[in-house]
């Protein structure tokens, strides 16, 4: 009898309200990101859409795209401590961290969407660029192909001779300066809430970005030229707090795992439409799309196909992780 009441008891303690409450506690995951109404915005929204649909409701995902929680370099050091669970960002803004996020940048690696979806998916890159910032706070959740460069420019940019000079914005990379500075252009590391005002101020002439970031944040208002010069090819990383991800049960952490890798190629076709449709909205908002000539364009790519050799090669971590890179871009032709 005795025994019996006990396993009745066991029973109702079990089964109480609360009994898994450890296991079945909601999470919050935050997301934050610079842009707005682009890609990386689109990849947010997606990601968020499948962890809750997938977690039952166990991770309530907000979403806090335009610099929401401050600059990407605050963004960044809050998933590290844990403040802020996801960032989708251009690995470049990572660099930070650690100096190979910016390999995915070389001038040369990527000709063509296709091309860059490929490399994204590439298990070598992936395990590669994933794995970065795991001694750091971060934990590499997913990756994906966002477009070819542009530079917007206050003055139109139509030959390799109008880069000379100009003071140009670009991402938080070496490669990138580099390449500018063979351009003959000067470097001008910028986050993306400092770039419109400083077009405004003529601070800069120019900035590299994507055109669709151009579209969606109206940078017409200051620049109407986007010279298309397709290099770098510009990546987008969804990077989850370590921290975070360490307290997650085992079921979540995989949850949040496939979802970023699933939603990574799921957006592909998505981007590919949408980069289409803001070549179209720049025009029909007043803007330009410059093309350099053939001939200078490939006088371009040739003079920036070394950039991330040379840029590697005196450090053998990063050099290891370039040639990661560059076998991936050979075996995805």
């Amino acid at each position: 009898m005795a025994r019996t009441l006990l396993a009745v008891l066991l029973i109702l303690l079990a089964t109480r309200p609360g009994a898994h409450a450890a296991d079945d506690k909601p999470y919050v995951m935050k997301i934050a990101l610079a842009t707005l109404n682009d890609a990386l915005h689109q990849f947010a929204k997606d990601y968020a859409s499948v962890v809750e649909k997938d977690s039952g409701g166990r991770i309530k995902v907000e979403i806090y795209p335009g610099s929401q929680l401050g600059s990407t370099q605050r963004q960044a050091e809050g998933v590290q401590f844990g403040a802020i669970q996801c960032i989708v960002v251009p690995p470049e803004f990572l660099v930070g961290i650690d100096e190979r996020y910016e390999l995915l940048a070389a001038p040369g690696l990527v000709e063509s969407m296709a091309k860059g979806q490929r490399i994204a998916a590439d298990p070598a890159v992936r395990q590669l660029m994933l794995g970065l910032g795991a001694d750091k706070g971060l934990h590499g959740a997913g990756l994906f192909m966002v477009t070819p460069s542009a530079v917007i420019a206050i003055k139109p940019i139509r030959h390799l001779e109008d880069f000379k000079g100009k003071k140009i914005r670009i991402f938080a990379s070496q490669i990138q300066s580099e390449a500018l500075r063979r351009l003959g252009a000067i470097a001008k590391p910028m986050t993306l809430g400092e770039v419109l005002p400083a077009l405004h101020d003529n601070i800069v002439d120019g900035a590299i970005a994507a055109t669709s970031v151009f579209v969606t944040m109206h940078y017409q208002e200051a620049a109407k030229y986007v010279t298309e010069i397709g290099q770098p090819a510009i990546f987008g990383v969804a990077a989850l707090s370590k921290k975070w991800y360490d307290e997650l049960p085992a079921d979540l952490q995989r949850i949040v795992d496939q979802a970023a890798a699933s939603v990574s190629v799921k957006i592909n076709p998505w981007i590919v439409e949408f980069n289409a449709e803001a070549r179209e909205h720049w025009i029909s908002a007043g803007g330009e799309l410059i093309s350099l000539p053939a001939e200078e364009q490939s006088t371009m790519v040739s003079a920036l196909a070394s950039v991330g050799k040379d840029i590697s090669s005196a450090k053998p971590e990063l050099y290891a992780a370039y040639h990661v890179i560059i076998d991936a871009a050979q075996r995805n032709q």
